[in-house]
């Protein structure tokens, strides 16, 4: 619940005839061989660019399975291409061979010194090309996975600052909608640097562009952020009726959170009540042992 959100946006890449193709609808996150299927279908018929960029996404789903040599190995591939291939095409396959070496499936163990600077070469072209190309969305994307590499307290606030003024000096939809994510990003870094106050301020701004776009999970993330910050503020009352909502809107959706039990449980024991709370471990331990 508290880890970094990530996502894939499309950038507007005008003139491009890769708007024919809807990245955003052939991605689901959570069924990534699902999505390589329709990538792989989308490359009947699709332009030597856009065949470039579906596979650098059929690569991306390898990653998300922690199939990390293929997703390299796929990449290496189509490498021969980049010279003729657009800018996005280019910004695509420098920020899969970053997010090969490290990402959200990489365990923190496996990501030494030499691997971190590699993967950091990588987002860095990336970054550099997206800058070059006016290409925003993709321009946050490369900003937001230096979180991965850099992951000091200050660093990650740096990332998230850098990612945030992206946001709001474009005019691009591709990266308004990175909004929500980012200021989640920059409120997470703030409660690490303990400026709760600074923090609870972006987890609100973060729940009214949830609210707007009309994601339960995403929503459910939001408040738990906000009522976990109102917690170590002391605000108990406020963050037990918040844990205690998300609780009643997970059990509503089949989907209970480990994470909301922790913090109920935490709650409790704060408030003296050491049976609620031990009701609350309980029900965590069965989900995260």
């Amino acid at each position: 619940m508290i880890r970094l959100l990530a996502a894939s946006l499309l950038s507007l890449l005008p003139m491009s005839p890769l708007h024919a193709l809807d990245l955003d609808a052939m991605w689901n996150f959570r069924e990534p061989a699902a999505s390589e299927a329709r990538f792989r279908a989308a490359l009947v018929g699709a332009t030597p660019d856009e065949a470039f960029i579906l596979k650098t996404q059929i690569a991306r789903s390898f990653g998300l399975r922690g199939q990390f040599e293929a997703a390299r190995v796929q990449l290496g591939e189509i490498a021969p291409e980049l010279a003729r291939t657009s800018p996005e095409g280019q910004v695509r396959h420098a920020l899969e061979l970053g997010r090969s070496l490290a990402s959200t499936k990489h365990a923190a163990a496996d990501l030494s010194a030499e691997i971190k600077a590699t993967a950091r070469a990588h987002f860095a072209r990336a970054l550099q090309l997206a800058r070059a190309a006016k290409l925003d969305g993709l321009a946050i994307d490369a900003i937001h996975m230096m979180a991965f590499v850099d992951t000091a307290p200050l660093e990650q606030l740096h990332w998230a600052q850098e990612a945030l003024a992206v946001v709001e000096q474009s005019t691009q939809a591709a990266a308004k909608r990175w909004e929500g994510s980012i200021r989640n990003n920059l409120g997470y870094a703030l409660h690490q640097q303990q400026r709760y106050a600074e923090a609870l301020r972006e987890f609100e701004l973060a729940l009214k562009l949830r609210q707007a776009a009309g994601k339960r999970e995403e929503v459910a993330v939001a408040r738990w952020m906000i009522a976990r910050t109102l917690r170590v503020m002391g605000r108990h009352d406020e963050a037990l009726a918040l844990q205690l909502r998300l609780e009643r809107e997970n059990d509503a959706a089949g989907q209970p959170d480990p994470y909301v039990f922790e913090e109920l449980e935490a709650l409790y024991n704060a408030a003296g009540d050491g049976a609620r709370a031990a009701t609350y471990a309980a029900k965590r331990r069965a989900l995260r042992p």
